[in-house]
């Protein structure tokens, strides 16, 4: 075998057998490639998650943080025109 000649059948099988051994190791790098890329992918969609889950928390403690400026303001509000009535009246 190792003097088969090309254009003979078994030569001829020979050729085809290496071109599929590169073209299946062409294909392992390919797929390992894609499954790096893939890899990373997920960790960044990992990362950005965990992102919005600490922003969406920080914005729900503003939120709740800044619910007592409305109120004060009311309250303020009121006041003043409570003691504005008061001074129309005379008092």
């Amino acid at each position: 075998m190792a003097g088969a000649d090309p254009g003979s059948p078994s030569g001829a099988g020979i050729g085809v057998a290496v071109e599929l051994e590169r073209l299946r190791g062409t294909l392992e790098a390919g797929f390992a490639r894609v499954d790096g890329s893939l890899a990373l992918l997920v960790q960044r969609s990992d990362q950005t998650d965990k992102q919005l889950a600490d922003m969406e928390s920080r914005l729900d403690s503003l939120e709740r943080a800044r619910w007592p400026l409305a109120s004060i303001a009311a309250l303020t509000a009121s006041g003043g025109l409570a003691l504005a009535i008061w001074q129309l009246t005379g008092h």
